[in-house]
Protein backbone atom coordinates (compact mmCIF):
# COMPACT_ATOMS: atom_id res chain seq x y z
CA UNK A 1 0.00 0.00 0.00
CA UNK A 2 1.37 3.69 -0.99
CA UNK A 3 1.83 5.89 2.38
CA UNK A 4 4.60 7.89 1.08
CA UNK A 5 4.71 10.49 -1.83
CA UNK A 6 7.95 12.24 -2.66
CA UNK A 7 7.20 14.89 -4.63
CA UNK A 8 9.61 16.66 -6.68
CA UNK A 9 10.01 20.21 -6.31
CA UNK A 10 11.02 22.55 -9.29
CA UNK A 11 7.83 22.18 -12.03
CA UNK A 12 5.78 20.45 -9.38
CA UNK A 13 5.05 22.00 -6.24
CA UNK A 14 7.07 25.73 -7.97
CA UNK A 15 6.79 27.38 -11.37
CA UNK A 16 10.74 27.57 -11.56
CA UNK A 17 12.34 26.01 -14.27
CA UNK A 18 11.37 28.64 -17.40
CA UNK A 19 13.84 30.86 -14.43
CA UNK A 20 16.95 28.67 -14.24
CA UNK A 21 16.74 28.11 -18.30
CA UNK A 22 16.49 32.11 -18.13
CA UNK A 23 19.37 32.22 -15.82
CA UNK A 24 21.09 29.74 -17.99
CA UNK A 25 20.47 31.37 -20.89
CA UNK A 26 21.72 35.29 -19.66
CA UNK A 27 24.65 34.19 -18.19
CA UNK A 28 25.46 32.06 -20.98
CA UNK A 29 24.73 35.00 -23.55
CA UNK A 30 27.10 37.03 -21.83
CA UNK A 31 30.24 35.11 -23.00
CA UNK A 32 28.72 34.91 -26.65
CA UNK A 33 27.41 31.75 -25.74
CA UNK A 34 23.60 31.19 -27.34
CA UNK A 35 21.81 28.87 -25.57
CA UNK A 36 18.56 27.48 -27.55
CA UNK A 37 15.47 26.27 -25.69
CA UNK A 38 15.78 22.49 -27.84
CA UNK A 39 19.31 21.82 -26.73
CA UNK A 40 18.77 22.69 -23.42
CA UNK A 41 15.37 20.61 -23.26
CA UNK A 42 17.51 17.83 -24.48
CA UNK A 43 20.58 18.34 -21.50
CA UNK A 44 17.70 18.61 -19.09
CA UNK A 45 16.13 15.54 -19.73
CA UNK A 46 19.24 13.07 -19.87
CA UNK A 47 20.53 15.25 -17.00
CA UNK A 48 23.32 17.29 -18.50
CA UNK A 49 24.14 20.83 -17.75
CA UNK A 50 24.12 24.01 -19.94
CA UNK A 51 27.64 24.64 -19.80
CA UNK A 52 28.35 21.68 -22.13
CA UNK A 53 27.31 24.17 -24.73
CA UNK A 54 30.18 26.23 -23.07
CA UNK A 55 32.61 23.86 -23.70
CA UNK A 56 31.88 22.91 -27.64
CA UNK A 57 31.78 26.78 -27.67
CA UNK A 58 36.09 26.29 -26.77
CA UNK A 59 35.40 28.38 -23.17
CA UNK A 60 37.66 27.91 -21.00
CA UNK A 61 36.96 26.00 -17.46
CA UNK A 62 37.99 29.16 -15.46
CA UNK A 63 35.29 31.09 -17.49
CA UNK A 64 32.80 29.19 -17.19
CA UNK A 65 33.03 28.68 -13.31
CA UNK A 66 32.98 32.53 -13.08
CA UNK A 67 29.64 32.59 -15.36
CA UNK A 68 28.21 29.61 -13.29
CA UNK A 69 28.40 31.75 -10.07
CA UNK A 70 26.75 34.64 -12.41
CA UNK A 71 24.13 32.04 -12.94
CA UNK A 72 23.27 31.43 -9.99
CA UNK A 73 22.96 35.22 -9.10
CA UNK A 74 20.59 35.95 -12.04
CA UNK A 75 18.60 32.58 -10.49
CA UNK A 76 17.81 33.96 -7.41
CA UNK A 77 17.37 37.39 -8.70
CA UNK A 78 14.42 35.58 -10.73
CA UNK A 79 12.87 33.15 -8.27
CA UNK A 80 12.54 36.14 -5.73
CA UNK A 81 10.91 38.19 -8.12
CA UNK A 82 9.23 36.14 -9.98
CA UNK A 83 5.44 34.54 -9.84
CA UNK A 84 6.85 31.24 -9.29
CA UNK A 85 3.15 29.98 -7.75
CA UNK A 86 1.53 26.84 -8.65
CA UNK A 87 -2.04 26.90 -8.28
CA UNK A 88 -3.35 24.50 -5.65
CA UNK A 89 -0.58 22.74 -4.28
CA UNK A 90 -1.30 23.64 -0.76
CA UNK A 91 -4.63 22.89 -1.19
CA UNK A 92 -3.88 19.17 -2.43
CA UNK A 93 -1.05 18.50 0.43
CA UNK A 94 -3.89 20.16 2.90
CA UNK A 95 -6.16 17.17 1.60
CA UNK A 96 -3.82 14.53 1.51
CA UNK A 97 -1.90 14.54 4.77
CA UNK A 98 -4.45 13.10 6.95
CA UNK A 99 -3.60 9.92 4.75
CA UNK A 100 0.01 10.38 3.54
CA UNK A 101 3.41 11.49 4.72
CA UNK A 102 5.25 13.72 2.32
CA UNK A 103 9.21 14.27 0.96
CA UNK A 104 10.34 16.93 -0.90
CA UNK A 105 13.33 15.21 -3.18
CA UNK A 106 15.04 17.92 -5.30
CA UNK A 107 18.30 18.70 -7.22
CA UNK A 108 18.17 22.17 -6.29
CA UNK A 109 20.51 23.66 -4.28
CA UNK A 110 20.10 24.01 -0.30
CA UNK A 111 20.32 27.87 -0.96
CA UNK A 112 18.12 28.18 -3.91
CA UNK A 113 15.56 26.00 -1.99
CA UNK A 114 15.76 27.66 0.92
CA UNK A 115 15.01 30.81 -0.79
CA UNK A 116 11.65 29.34 -2.97
CA UNK A 117 10.54 28.42 0.15
CA UNK A 118 11.04 31.22 2.52
CA UNK A 119 8.04 32.46 2.31
CA UNK A 120 5.58 29.71 1.09
CA UNK A 121 3.46 27.24 3.65
CA UNK A 122 5.00 24.13 1.33
CA UNK A 123 7.58 22.42 3.59
CA UNK A 124 5.75 22.69 6.41
CA UNK A 125 3.53 19.34 5.41
CA UNK A 126 6.85 17.58 4.61
CA UNK A 127 8.46 15.19 7.01
CA UNK A 128 11.98 16.09 5.09
CA UNK A 129 13.46 18.00 2.40
CA UNK A 130 16.40 16.22 0.36
CA UNK A 131 18.92 18.55 -2.09
CA UNK A 132 21.58 18.02 -4.23
CA UNK A 133 23.90 18.12 -1.31
CA UNK A 134 22.73 15.19 0.57
CA UNK A 135 22.67 12.35 -1.53
CA UNK A 136 25.55 10.86 -3.64
CA UNK A 137 24.64 10.93 -7.31
CA UNK A 138 22.00 13.44 -8.86
CA UNK A 139 18.89 12.74 -10.89
CA UNK A 140 18.82 10.58 -13.31
CA UNK A 141 20.73 8.07 -11.03
CA UNK A 142 18.31 6.49 -8.28
CA UNK A 143 20.16 7.73 -5.45
CA UNK A 144 17.85 10.90 -4.44
CA UNK A 145 14.79 8.91 -4.37
CA UNK A 146 16.42 5.54 -2.81
CA UNK A 147 17.60 8.49 0.15
CA UNK A 148 13.87 9.61 0.24
CA UNK A 149 12.56 6.10 0.64
CA UNK A 150 15.33 5.39 3.31
CA UNK A 151 14.48 9.00 5.72
CA UNK A 152 10.96 7.32 4.99
CA UNK A 153 12.18 4.08 6.44
CA UNK A 154 9.74 2.59 3.99
CA UNK A 155 10.13 -0.31 1.04
CA UNK A 156 9.89 0.78 -2.73
CA UNK A 157 6.20 -0.61 -2.87
CA UNK A 158 5.18 2.54 -0.53
CA UNK A 159 6.49 4.77 -2.08
CA UNK A 160 4.87 6.61 -4.92
CA UNK A 161 7.41 9.61 -7.02
CA UNK A 162 5.59 12.62 -8.24
CA UNK A 163 7.80 14.36 -11.48
CA UNK A 164 7.17 16.39 -13.90
CA UNK A 165 10.93 15.54 -16.03
CA UNK A 166 12.40 13.16 -17.67
CA UNK A 167 15.34 13.14 -15.70
CA UNK A 168 13.58 12.69 -12.59
CA UNK A 169 11.17 10.25 -13.94
CA UNK A 170 14.44 8.31 -14.96
CA UNK A 171 15.32 8.69 -11.40
CA UNK A 172 12.20 7.25 -9.95
CA UNK A 173 12.74 4.09 -12.26
CA UNK A 174 16.29 3.85 -11.55
CA UNK A 175 14.92 2.98 -8.09
CA UNK A 176 12.38 0.85 -9.21
CA UNK A 177 9.65 3.33 -7.52
CA UNK A 178 6.33 3.99 -9.32
CA UNK A 179 6.20 7.76 -10.89
CA UNK A 180 3.22 9.68 -11.31
CA UNK A 181 4.41 12.74 -14.09
CA UNK A 182 2.54 16.08 -14.01
CA UNK A 183 1.87 17.73 -17.28
CA UNK A 184 4.22 20.59 -17.63
CA UNK A 185 4.22 22.72 -20.50
CA UNK A 186 7.97 23.79 -20.31
CA UNK A 187 8.96 19.37 -20.48
CA UNK A 188 6.65 18.79 -23.01
CA UNK A 189 9.27 17.27 -25.17
CA UNK A 190 10.26 14.86 -23.00
CA UNK A 191 9.96 11.01 -22.92
CA UNK A 192 7.48 10.05 -20.26
CA UNK A 193 6.19 6.70 -21.50
CA UNK A 194 7.97 5.01 -18.71
CA UNK A 195 5.11 6.71 -16.25
CA UNK A 196 3.15 4.90 -14.09
CA UNK A 197 0.65 7.29 -14.52
CA UNK A 198 -0.26 10.92 -15.92
CA UNK A 199 -2.24 13.99 -15.02
CA UNK A 200 -2.16 16.84 -16.35
CA UNK A 201 -1.57 18.93 -13.10
CA UNK A 202 -1.28 18.24 -9.65
CA UNK A 203 -4.77 19.12 -8.23
CA UNK A 204 -5.69 15.80 -10.37
CA UNK A 205 -3.55 13.49 -7.78
CA UNK A 206 -5.68 13.09 -4.74
CA UNK A 207 -8.82 11.75 -7.47
CA UNK A 208 -5.69 9.79 -8.93
CA UNK A 209 -4.58 7.82 -5.67
CA UNK A 210 -9.01 7.70 -4.81
CA UNK A 211 -8.81 5.88 -8.23
CA UNK A 212 -6.16 3.69 -7.48
CA UNK A 213 -7.56 2.39 -3.91
CA UNK A 214 -10.73 2.14 -5.22
CA UNK A 215 -9.14 -0.30 -7.94
CA UNK A 216 -6.55 -1.97 -5.11
CA UNK A 217 -3.98 -1.05 -6.91
CA UNK A 218 -2.50 0.27 -3.99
Amino acid sequence: MKKYLLFDNDGVLVDTEKWYFEANKKALGEIDVTLEFDVYMEIMARGGTAWEVAKKHGKSQKTIDEQRRVRDIYYREFISKEDIEIEGVVDVLQELSSEYSFGIVTTSRRVDFDLIHKHRNIVEYMDFTLCVEEYPRAKPHPDPYLAGMHAFNAQKSQCLVIEDSQRGLSSAVNAGIDCVVVENIFTATHDFSQAAYKIKRLGELPSLLDSLKKERLF
